[in-house]
């Protein structure tokens, strides 16, 4: 389990950057199978630093409470720990599971037909102590979270900025999304998450953690990644 740290009295997510661990991003430039970071290009013009699925990632420092948090940020690192080895993204403590499987506290969404199976999420799972400290912290969840427990769990995808050739010597910026697994835009990609598609999920209840009950409707949405 990492160290809870507090800030002006409030527990920071394991899973929160702080200021003291961003460093300089080398520029995004062409390689012969994608795009690389300019200081990480091989002698046979691939990039260098992969990921077994071909992804390049952020560079974070590992200096957990060094400087200020930042709620809104999450620290690559971590977050890909809390993933692979299903821990609590704010103590870092092994996540809540019974019978159902699971927790994961998930942006709600229950006016879409279907949801929350198969639904994808980068955010990595609670403990039913630290669920209420999620609800609150985590920028995307304040006011629109909901409980599920996920009976399968597959970390197929990753989240981050996607790049394509332009028109001058230097790759351009498309957009921030999800990407899966053989997907060949994983080696156009700047990563940040890793991203996991809930399976046998179920909608739960969570009493006094001041999240609202399984049966309440949630409005819509227009796409299907959170």
């Amino acid at each position: 389990m990492s160290k809870r740290l507090l800030y002006k009295g409030l527990p920071v997510p394991c899973i929160a950057a702080w200021s003291g661990e961003r460093l300089p991003q080398p520029p995004v430039v062409l390689a012969k199978d994608g795009i690389a970071f300019a200081d990480g290009v091989a002698a046979n013009g691939n990039a260098e630093g992969r990921d077994q699925a071909g992804a390049l990632w952020q560079r974070w420092a590992l200096r957990r409470g060094d400087g200020v948090p930042e709620f809104n940020a999450v620290h690559g690192p971590r977050q890909r720990q809390a993933m692979r080895k299903l821990l609590c993204q704010v103590c870092g403590g092994p996540s809540d599971e019974n019978e159902q499987g699971r927790l994961w506290l998930l942006e709600d969404y229950r006016g879409v037909e279907g949801w929350p199976e198969r639904e994808v999420t980068t955010h990595p799972l609670v403990c039913l102590a630290c669920a209420p400290v999620a609800a609150r912290r985590c920028p995307h969840l304040k006011n629109k979270v909901v409980a599920v427990r996920a009976g399968q769990v597959a970390l197929d995808g990753v989240y981050g900025k996607v790049y394509s050739r332009g028109t001058g010597p230097l790759p351009v910026l498309d957009e921030t999304t999800t990407v899966f697994a053989r997907d060949w835009r994983v080696r156009w990609m700047v990563a940040g998450q890793l991203a996991a598609t809930l399976m046998d999920v179920t909608i739960v209840d969570l009493p006094g953690a001041g999240i609202e009950p399984a049966g309440r409707t949630a409005p819509g949405r227009a796409d299907s990644v959170a």
